[in-house]
Parts: structure tokens; sequence; C-alpha cells
């Protein structure tokens, strides 16, 4: 017998054993089980987990605690506990993850959203909205070019996307996702089909930026960042993830050292960069601005958790974001 037949066996056994047990019951089975293994967030694990085998939101779960589950819910919530007792994310349990008040599909193919990010997206839409308000935009203009480097699965490029749509901007915006992987680009498409945006992006295979492209009014990025040393470091569940997506070189900042590289060519003269770094980074970040051609500016800004989180990069000659 194979190791899945085993494991479906087991899940099988199981579900036998605890035929009828209530929800409350298998949350508390489940959270000591996730607790012993590892995870820092057992309950709030098994709570998803067991929503997800019985098919209701986490706020049914918690509502109903006396409410006994079958047996086909009650294998499956097995079988969903056993994949996190291994260490795989709940998120690719459940083949989703919420980000910015939307639901994205995530699989192994493309890095799990992370909260942190989302300051990028409200930055992203703070830095739009002005560029489109602060002076009239006569019949003809240019739409505002904006791009998304490294974008896995989609979500800064299609929350941006929609927040600019429920603003009734987004017909004066053009919105490019690039991806080195095919994977997450296939990924990436999928999400923004369900969001109802496949229409407003462009995907396309690159790394980082082609060099035929136009210059960019806004460059977004959440890069790899972690320093190759600490990826075996990390939490098992980041061992699920691609690599590719997470590793930053030696330092951590090879990739984003590389797209800053390319910025005074690829960002218009009064253009933006908002890059994500990790909370160490800030000052190398500034060093590698300060070196580039011509004079520029790099300003570090906290994320939710107070840590220093997103880089905005400008020329000095342009308007200052301050001012915004």
């Amino acid at each position: 017998m194979g190791p899945r037949s085993e494991r479906h066996a087991r899940a099988t056994a199981v579900a036998a054993a605890i035929d009828m047990a209530t929800v409350g019951e298998l949350l508390t089975s489940g959270t000591a089980r996730l607790r012993k293994a590892g995870s820092e967030s057992a309950r709030l694990d098994a709570e998803l987990l067991l929503g997800l085998a019985i098919g209701a939101e986490r706020t049914a779960v918690l509502a109903h605690s006396e409410a006994p589950v079958g047996a086909d819910a009650a294998a499956a919530y097995e079988r969903a506990v056993v994949r996190r007792e291994a260490g795989e994310p709940v998120a690719y349990i459940r083949g989703l993850k919420e980000f910015y008040g939307l639901a994205f599909g995530v699989d192994a193919r493309a890095l799990i959203p992370r909260p942190e990010t989302e300051l990028l997206v409200t930055e992203a839409e703070r830095e739009v909205a002005w560029r489109l308000t602060s002076a009239p935009r006569p019949a003809g203009t240019p739409r505002l070019r904006v791009v998304d480097v490294g974008t896995g699965s989609g979500a800064i490029a299609i929350a941006l996307a929609t927040l600019l749509r429920r603003r009734r901007m987004l017909a004066e915006v053009s919105i490019l996702a690039l991806d080195c992987s095919a994977d997450a680009l296939r990924l990436a498409r999928e999400n923004a089909v369900g969001h109802a945006v496949a229409d407003e992006i462009v995907f396309g295979e690159a790394d980082l930026l082609p060099a035929t492209e136009p210059r960019f009014d806004l460059i977004l990025a959440n890069l790899p960042y972690i320093p190759s040393a600490e990826i075996d470091r990390l939490p098992v569940a980041a061992s699920f993830e691609p690599r590719l997506a997470l590793d930053g070189g030696p330092d951590g900042l090879a990739v984003v050292r590389r797209l800053l590289g390319v910025l005074p060519a690829a960002l218009t003269e009064d253009g933006t960069a908002l890059l994500e770094i990790g909370f160490d980074q800030g000052p190398a970040a500034e060093v590698e601005v300060a070196a580039l051609p011509g004079r520029w500016t790099c300003r570090i800004q906290a994320d939710l958790s107070g840590l220093p989180r997103l880089a905005t990069v400008e020329r000095r000659s342009a308007q200052r974001s301050e001012a915004r």
C-alpha cells in the first residue's frame, strides 16, 4: 500500500471511530494535534479546516459547537489536519487566501499573498488617484502606465484594478502584470477572471522588465527578498512555496537590486516605484538607490505591524510624495 492509500485508510478509520462527533469535539482534538505539530495558530487552523470540510464559514463553525459532523465531513477534516500536521500551509489546503478583502485562488504555483503586502496596494491606489486628480486630464491624454513586477498570484495587480474600478478610474489606467514563471501567470490569469478584471490587465512572461516596454508611471514589485541562507530556517510551511518566489540571494536584495538598476530607464521622469522589502533592509535599499545615476530619493514606510516594509523610490526632480 502506497503512502497516499495509507493516509486515506487512516483517515477513513479515524472518521469511523469519531462518527457523528460534534464540531466542538473535532475542533478540540484538531487544535491539540496541530499545536503538537508546531502550528503557531493551531486553533485558527482547525477552525478553517473544519469549515472547509463541512462547507461552512468559520463564523458558523464557531456558532454551532454542538452540531454533529457526519462521517464524510469528518474524514475530509482528518485528511486536511494530516496535511497541516505535515506543515502544508492552510491556504494551500483550502485553495484560497484572503487579501485586501478579496479571495484569491492559491496553490504551489505562486507565493501565498501576505497581509503586509496590502500596504503596497494601498499606496499604489493613493498614487494613481493623486496622479489622475491633481491636474486636468484633457481628452486624448495617455493612460497612466502601471506595472506589477513579479506578479505571482496576481494579488497586487488584481486588488489595485478592483479598487480603481470602484473609483471609476480604471479606464484611465493601463496595468501590466509580469512574472518569470509561466505557472504563476496561469494562476494570476485565473484569479483575474474570478474577479472580472481579466480584460483590464495584460499579463506577460518576463524576467523583471522587458527592455522594449515604454516607460512606466508607476512600478510595483514584491520581489524575493529572503537571504538564501535563511530560506531553510523559515517555518516548514514556506517549504511548500516556490523557492524562486522567496530567495533573494546572499543578502536578500539580489533581485531588488536588479530592478533598481533599470529604474532610470524604466520610470518616467516623474514616475514612482513602490518596492516591498525585508524589515531590516531599509538602510541597504537606501544605499542602493543613492548609487543610481542622477539624483534619487528612497523613503521607507512601516507596515501595520510597525516594521519598515515599503520603499518608495523617485527622482529628486519629481514632485514629492509628501505633498500628495
